[in-house]
């Protein structure tokens, strides 16, 4: 959650933070006043406990035939400081609900605004020309016999697919590429667990507004996550780390989302389904290093859409875009020929020390107390990538030519080429 000591100091900082979210400012008038009350309740309680410490000495001390008396006062004393100590609980309490609603507060320069308020950094590689009609990825998948949504949907509904055959290795190929490009980074690789406690789900901010795009398994109150960025962010929950260096992850896993809300938006091919697969990267390190690891993490999403040869363009995300964790995320969108449009294949984001107050992951500092860390994240490469990959580099022919740095992952193959019917 927030800083409730920044939030006292600055509390303009978060009225232009929720402003710019589009979100409620008055939250903060209302954090502000409910960390009185909490601060009011815990001081009352601390006097009470001092006057029951200090009346305890005296009733030890007394002599006998007064002991009575001040056992019975001793007793309505004790009352009086659980009612406090109740009282004080309570008010704690509210303050960490009514933060839990405060979106972490922006970095300087994100731009204000919804959806489509975005600010476009650059646009990089040229868009690509077909002198034929070109083939949407869900053709060119059934032609390639890659992608199968008929049977996807006997199976286990609208939304699931089968990659098979090349669909499948190409998938495991990407996959690969990244992880490597990773390692070599530095990266820590871990496949991760998808399902996770409440705790560590609400302690990653995924269980605010856009709860109803998580499944949940009452019997065994546990979460399906959507991306193992959950999972990473949990690994050190509750842990004092050294960050001299930033701890570096890749955390490759399956992915599940319910997209409650998107109505017949994107039905067709893989571009929005229920489950996939992701390698994600995941940073811990100091509050003061975050910004640049956040540009570090967004050149390693560029060089892998540069080595695939897609169009992309960078956007920084606006505030009302953001999920309430993110002090500022950075889109990267490939240009997808067949929509005449660029959809996005990954994002990373800067989290500050937001999930790491949730989740009481620490460092300490040169004074040897301990502070939170900052967390970073972001996809270095998703199923949804195989959408770009298909459309930009397809052929008359229906056939596909693979990417140069993907073709050692495929046993050199160089051109993906339909089957026969």
């Amino acid at each position: 959650m927030i800083d409730p000591v920044l939030l006292r100091e600055n509390p303009d900082l978060f009225k232009r933070s929720q402003e710019a979210r589009g979100e409620s400012v008055e939250l903060v008038d209302e954090a502000l006043e409910a960390d009185r009350a909490r601060r009011t309740a815990i001081t009352a309680f601390e006097e009470l406990r001092a006057q029951q410490n200090a009346f305890g000495k005296t009733v030890a001390a007394a002599p006998r035939e007064q002991k009575k008396d001040l056992v019975a006062q001793a007793q309505s004393l004790a009352g009086r400081v659980k009612e406090a100590q109740q009282i004080a609980n309570d008010a704690d309490a509210r303050f960490g609900e009514v933060l839990r609603r405060i979106g972490n507060p922006i970095i300087d320069g994100v731009p204000a605004g919804g959806e489509d308020d975005f600010v476009t950094l650059r646009t990089v590689g040229e868009r690509p020309s077909f002198d034929f009609a070109p083939r949407d990825h869900l053709e060119l998948g059934e032609l390639l016999g890659a992608i199968d949504m008929a049977r996807g949907a006997k199976v286990s509904g609208a939304r699931f697919y089968y990659l098979r055959g090349i669909g499948a290795r190409l998938e495991l190929a990407l996959m690969n590429m990244a992880l490597d490009r990773a390692i070599a980074a530095g990266f820590i690789p871990l496949i991760t667990p998808t399902l996770v406690k409440p705790e560590i789900m609400q302690g990653t901010g995924f269980l605010g507004a856009h709860a109803d795009e998580i499944y949940y398994l009452p019997a065994d109150d546990l979460y399906l996550t959507g991306t193992s960025e959950v999972a990473l962010a949990g690994y050190h929950s509750d842990e004092i780390i050294d960050v001299a260096e930033p701890m570096r992850y890749a955390g490759w896993s399956t992915c599940y989302r319910r997209e409650a809300g998107s109505g017949g938006k994107d039905t067709r091919g893989i571009i929005r389904v229920h489950q996939f697969n992701k390698l994600e990267m995941f940073v811990y390190a100091l509050p003061e290093e975050a910004e640049a690891e956040h540009a570090r993490l967004l050149s390693y999403q560029e060089e892998m859409l540069q080595a695939l040869g897609l169009s992309y363009r960078v956007i920084d995300t606006a505030a009302g875009d953001l999920g309430s964790s993110a002090a500022r995320k950075f889109d990267v969108e490939a240009w997808v020929p067949t929509q005449d449009a660029y959809r996005e294949l990954t994002s990373t984001s800067n989290c500050t020390t937001f999930q790491a107050r949730r989740l009481d992951i620490r460092y300490r500092t040169e004074s040897g107390k301990t502070s939170p860390v900052a967390t970073l994240n972001g996809t270095l490469a998703t199923t949804r990538w195989l959408v770009a990959i298909l459309e930009t580099h397809q052929r008359a022919d229906g056939s596909v030519l693979v990417p140069e740095p993907l073709r050692p992952y495929l046993g050199g193959l160089e051109v993906l080429e339909p089957i026969a019917s």
